[in-house]
């Protein structure tokens, strides 16, 4: 769990942005999020596959680029 020290005289404000912050690149939320609810085994299959394709397509095209 990320946590912030605040510093003297620093406002609510500011101190809840860096908070936000750190949770965000802890990738906190996003986990949050994808355990909410449920999701059958054939939809995750096809999801991570979607996935992986588009790294190949991504990577193939940045190859493409490096070979002209």
């Amino acid at each position: 769990m990320p946590t912030v020290i605040a510093k003297d005289n620093e406002p609510f404000d500011i101190l809840l942005k860096r908070f936000k912050k750190k949770c965000e690149r802890a990738a906190i939320l996003s986990e949050i999020k994808k355990h909410q609810a449920y999701e059958k085994p054939s939809v995750k299959k096809k999801r991570e596959e979607n996935v992986a394709r588009r790294k190949i397509v991504k990577a193939q095209r940045r190859m493409q680029r490096f070979m002209k």
